[in-house]
């Protein structure tokens, strides 16, 4: 069995008791330490001028610093390449090793293994348009962010396909119907949601029944929009926020927004992930599947239960 090292303050006593001439036998019989540990913890003091632990070596790397260098390279030029890619091109290079090394290797640089994001497609144009509007906005005051009004659409799953929960439960135990989560094809059912929200809070949030139309986006704008605006206390100089949506931009849909003096902040294309919205949503569902709604009815009375908490 492997002993306990000495604790670097006794290390450091017998190095001083050499220094003061005492031998190793009266060294050991004070501080009761075998003679052969007092050797060496001298031996080591005469060599590397110090008492404390020294890094060790551990067992050889199975990858050279060339081999570490092309794999950064290869992760730097391709990110989404998977271990078993790097795998076998480190075979090709003549340094067969395993994917946990290869893993390690490339922690060390920085580098680690992640979920990918999900970002809009975007054209130059509009990389150029999202640069414009954060410019534009760039020294916006905080007044004048308050006064924002953000809006939009989601659809929310009965069933969320990607809804995901932990369960304290013992082993064989996975399908016990009180330890997973009902799924149905196709989600089982879907509402469809429009809410808006500003720095005071979230104001209203309308079921959409059927397939949306300009005419339909009017009528929740006539019955919502500035409604939401006075339970916030905006006031009637506030700044409405929607995207491009050819609902939003329709004729029907701009004469409503003009007849009522509706200041309408100007909206960069494939720029969803710029409303904060976004988050609310994210929120929403989460907080609404932790719920387990067991059909439409149930999902839509949570989503605004839990709307009105956020």
């Amino acid at each position: 069995m492997k002993s306990k090292e000495l604790s670097v303050d006794l290390r450091d006593k017998i190095v001083s008791r050499h220094k003061s001439g005492e031998g190793y036998r009266k060294i050991t019989a004070a501080l009761k330490v075998p003679m052969s540990t007092v050797a060496s913890i001298i031996r080591k003091w005469k060599k590397f001028g110090t008492t404390r632990t020294l890094p060790r070596a551990g067992r050889p790397s199975k990858l050279s610093d060339r081999g570490r260098r092309a794999l950064v390279r290869e992760v730097t030029k391709n990110p989404m390449i998977t271990l078993s890619e790097l795998q076998r091109s480190s075979v090709e290079r003549g340094e067969p090793c395993r994917r946990t090394t290869i893993s390690a290797a490339i922690h060390q640089s920085g580098l680690y293994g992640r979920v990918a994001r999900r970002k809009p497609l975007l054209s130059k144009r509009h990389k150029a348009a999202r640069l414009e509007f954060a410019k534009r906005h760039l020294k916006d005051s905080q007044t004048m962010r308050n006064k924002i009004l953000w809006s939009d659409e989601t659809k929310i799953e009965l069933f969320g396909v990607n809804a995901r929960r932990h369960v304290w439960r013992k082993p064989g135990t996975a399908h016990h119907e009180a330890n997973t989560i009902p799924t149905v094809k196709h989600g089982g059912g879907s509402i469809m949601l429009w809410g808006c929200f500003s720095a005071a809070g979230t104001g209203r949030l309308v079921r959409i029944e059927g397939k949306m139309n300009a005419a339909m986006y009017r009528d929740i704008l006539d019955k919502n929009l500035l409604q939401s605006a006075l339970d916030l206390r905006l006031g009637r100089r506030f700044i409405f926020q929607q995207d491009n949506d050819p609902k939003h931009t329709a004729k029907i849909s701009k004469q409503w927004l003009q007849d009522h003096s509706v200041n309408v902040l100007e909206w960069p294309s494939q720029s969803p992930d710029l409303n904060p919205i976004e988050h609310l949503w994210r929120d929403l569902k989460m907080a609404v599947h932790r719920r387990l709604p067991s059909n439409l009815m149930e999902l839509q009375r949570y989503c605004k239960e839990e709307w009105a908490k956020l």
